[in-house]
This record gives structure tokens, sequence and C-alpha cells, in this order.
């Protein structure tokens, strides 16, 4: 599956490292997974996805994003749960992932209308260790500036593309 996502800062990806090790059992991501998916883009051709989303973002100027709480996900649309994540806040990716489903076919039983900007943290673990990491925290800002092609077989971007508008 090759998704259109935010590549998320240093601080971000360690804040996440950070929570997930207060979550014993549960299945963390890897160094260097850390991502905010904004659209899944579909399974074939990523050279032809990455055009198409290219036209869409194209003219898309830098914009701000800002990591402000941890949550949770019981049911998430595939995969175990609950899913930890750190939310983010952001008007313009909720804009961007609109406008991306006007190019991109939602895919089955993965996305649908209730989209929320958010890094995962973990699947899964110990209740009461969740219920103790769940909370605000102090928010970590940036800009975005680029977008990655994501494949997520391989958890490597296949094409970055420059927020220039």
């Amino acid at each position: 599956m090759y998704s259109l996502n935010v590549p998320v800062p240093s601080a971000v990806a360690r804040r996440a490292d950070q929570v997930a090790a207060r979550l014993p059992g549960a299945r963390r991501r890897r160094r260097g997974e850390h991502t905010l998916v904004v659209k899944r883009l579909g399974e074939t051709g990523p050279h032809r996805l990455s055009a198409r989303a290219r036209e869409v973002v194209s003219g898309h100027a830098p914009f701000g994003a800002r990591v402000t709480r941890i949550d949770r996900f019981d049911s998430p649309p595939a995969g175990s749960g609950p899913v930890v994540y750190l939310a983010v806040d952001s008007p313009a990716i909720g804009a961007l992932h609109d406008e991306l489903s006007d190019r991109f076919p939602p895919v089955a039983d993965l996305e649908g209308d209730a989209y929320v900007p958010h890094v995962t943290v973990a699947r899964g673990g110990d209740e009461a260790a969740i219920e103790r990491v769940l909370r605000p925290i102090e928010p970590i800002e940036w800009t975005v500036a680029e977008l990655v092609v994501w494949d997520s077989r391989r958890g490597q971007p296949v094409e970055r593309i420059a927020l220039s508008g």
C-alpha cells in the first residue's frame, strides 16, 4: 500500500518512542517508521500515484502542525487495538486529506469520513499503562515543508514532494 505522508520531526519521533517505552506488552513502531498518513493512495504504480498526488499538492504552501496530546483508538479499522497515538492538530492536514479524497477513492475497510491526523505510537498492551499515558502534552510544533509517498510494505519513502505554494 502506498500513501501520502507527512514526515515527522525527530522531536515527535522521540516523544512517540518515550510513550511506547511506558506501554508494556504493546507492539511498537520501529525507530524511523513514525509518519503521519494524510491519505492512502492505493496498491499499484507508485510513480503514477506520485504524479497524481503531486498534481493535487502543487501550489500548496508549507503549513503548520502540532502534537498536543496522547490519545487512543479503541477499534481501529485494521489491525489490533487499542491504538495509542500522538494527536496532531493541523487544519491544513485535514483540508489536504479532503482534497486528496476527491481524487483518490477511499481504501476499503481502512478509510472513512472520520479522518484523525495522528502518529501511531503502539498497538495493544496493558490497559492500565495505556490509561496512564493518555493526557495532554507540551505541544511540539513544526512546519510541514514536504510530503512523502510512502511504501508501507518496505517502510520507506518512494518519493518526496516539496510544498512550495
